[in-house]
Formats: structure tokens, C-alpha cells, sequence
């Protein structure tokens, strides 16, 4: 009886010498980030137990390995989970035959992997790690919301590997209104780390001449919209507006405009359809110019003698 149970104790004991032991990490840490996978520019943090030498924090190189005091191969970490970094560590310290029996934690102290980019027409524009679930809405939320500027879509590019394995960059369009109503969940995209998200601003259409307020108005719900809303936005016409319009459109890459007469007293009167403009189009608004002078000499020889306008003639 006492020579069986020595013979299982010694096999038990060669049994534990030929698998390392590894503790493993606990599914949910307290203090630790939330349980992801290692990548490169991480710090993690390695506890090696009766080690003191193999206990410290190292960051992953740009090639996703690292490098340990005394052993001489570099220990390729990235893409592994904390638990299987654990695995992968004890397993060189026992192939380099460093150590018998390792016990070995690792947690991850600081994420760099996963960068997500928020840039363009919001209130901060700012960068963070993708740190447990984020989605598209969380990250507009990181960068405080969209400007007052902000255009119709949100573009979302991150790089992907390609057929012959150089990246290649992938871009999703969103539209705004749709996400912010929710009407399909769909579009509020999981963000992994790696996306570029970026809120172009809107485009402007341009209205001068002979309106109550000239200036720059951004195209909001769509890329195009027309002379009469544009005309709303001015708050209107000023008197003697002339009876012709004209849009100016950028045309061609050498800074050319196209010239584009409408006649703007039939679409005020409804008798022709309205025209659309589109992003960066210049709306400019003709007056009479000569009635206009006449009103305004009226105006000045009425109001210098009393509201009286004399007429003299000569023979």
C-alpha cells in the first residue's frame, strides 16, 4: 500500500515539472482595464511569483513582443489575451529552462493599441482608447457633440488588411439624422480602436446683393437647396431688387465659375419652378439701380425743405 502511494506521488511530482503551472488572470479585475487583447505600444504589467527579477512592467514593442530579463527570445505577445500572455511566458521561461514551475499574472496597465479619432466639425476633437463596448455615439459623445457647423454625415475609415496583406482603408458614410433618431440601430457602429472618425462641415451656399442680410448659410439636412430658401435665410428682399438673378458656381479645378442667369421675378411670382443650389453656389441678387438713385434723390430733396418737392423750370 505505502509503495503505491509513492509511486503516484512521483509521478505526480513529474507530471507537475513537465506542465508549467500558470495562475490565471480573473475574469473581471477591479483595478485592472477591462479584459481585452494585448496589442502594440501597450503596458502591461508581468507578477512572477519567487521572481523578483521577472516582476516589473513592460511595454509591447511595434513588432507586438516583448523582451524579458534573461531569456534570449522575444516573446510575441500581441493579439493575445492577458491569460494566454501568462501561458506564452511561462512557457519560454520553461523551454529556456529559467524557471521549472512559473507562476506568472499579467494585466494590461495601459492601452495604446486602440486609438479612436474624433476630429472635424465637433465641439473637442480628441483622441482615447477603445476601452470595453464603445459605439459611434459614445464617441461623438467623448468629443462633447457636433458643432453648430457640422455637415449631414459622419465618416467612419479604419485601415483592414487586403488581399496581398497591406492594409488598405475602409470608409462607412453615416447619416446624422438617422443615427441621432435611432430609426436603425444598425448605423451606431462598435468601435474596436484603429477608427478615424471624422464630422466634415456642412456646405455653405452664398447669397450678395440686394437682400436684407448677406452672408454664408450652411447647407444642414442635405448637399443642395434652393434660390428661395436661400432668400429665407437672407430674411428677404430689399426694395427695387431687379428682375434678374444670377448663380455663380465653382467649375473646374483652376478656381473658373459658371455664370447662371435665372429669372428670379418669375419665381417669386410662381410662374417658373424654383432653381436648386448646391454646396459653395453664390446667389447674387441684381437691383434696379436707377430707380433706386431716383428714390433715394427724392428722398434727400423732400426731406431738406420740409417734405415739399418744387420743380423750377427756366425759359
Amino acid at each position: 500500500m505505502k509503495s503505491s502511494l509513492l509511486v503516484l506521488l512521483l509521478t505526480a511530482a513529474a507530471h507537475a515539472q513537465t506542465a508549467p503551472r500558470v495562475l490565471q488572470s480573473p475574469t473581471l479585475p477591479s483595478d485592472n482595464l477591462p479584459i481585452q487583447r494585448v496589442g502594440p505600444d501597450d503596458l502591461i504589467g508581468i507578477s512572477t511569483y519567487d521572481a523578483p527579477e521577472l516582476t516589473r512592467t513592460v511595454r509591447v514593442g511595434i513588432d507586438g513582443a516583448i523582451r524579458l530579463p534573461m531569456v534570449k527570445e522575444r516573446i510575441h505577445v500581441a493579439g493575445l489575451f492577458p491569460s494566454e500572455v501568462e501561458a506564452a511566458i511561462a512557457e519560454e521561461l520553461v523551454k529556456e529552462e529559467i524557471m521549472v514551475d512559473p507562476i506568472i499574472t499579467v494585466s494590461v496597465v495601459e492601452s495604446r493599441s486602440r486609438p479612436i479619432t474624433v476630429s472635424g466639425a465637433v465641439k473637442n476633437p480628441t483622441t482615447f482608447q477603445a476601452s470595453g463596448q464603445v459605439t459611434l455615439l459614445d464617441a461623438l459623445a467623448r468629443a462633447n457633440g457636433l458643432a453648430e457647423d457640422a455637415g449631414p454625415e459622419i465618416l467612419v475609415s479604419k485601415n483592414q488588411p487586403g488581399p496581398d496583406g497591406k492594409p488598405i482603408s475602409l470608409t462607412q458614410r453615416i447619416i446624422v439624422k438617422a443615427l441621432i433618431n435611432g430609426a436603425d440601430p444598425d448605423l451606431n457602429l462598435r468601435l474596436t480602436g484603429g477608427e478615424q472618425v471624422r464630422i466634415p462641415e456642412a456646405g455653405r451656399v452664398y447669397v450678395v446683393g440686394n437682400v436684407k442680410k448677406p452672408g454664408a448659410f450652411p447647407l444642414r439636412d442635405a448637399g443642395e437647396t434652393s434660390v428661395l430658401r436661400a432668400l429665407s435665410l437672407s430674411e428677404g428682399l430689399l426694395p427695387y431688387t431687379g428682375e434678374m438673378a444670377y448663380i455663380y458656381r465653382p467649375e473646374g479645378g483652376a478656381g473658373g465659375k459658371n455664370e447662371i442667369p435665372i429669372d428670379l421675378k418669375k419665381i417669386m411670382d410662381r410662374k417658373s419652378p424654383d432653381v436648386p443650389l448646391l454646396a459653395n453656389d453664390i446667389l447674387y441678387v441684381t437691383d434696379r439701380s436707377g430707380r433706386r438713385s431716383l428714390a433715394r434723390v427724392m428722398e434727400i430733396v423732400g426731406g431738406g425743405i420740409g417734405g415739399a418737392l418744387i420743380y423750377t423750370t427756366t425759359r
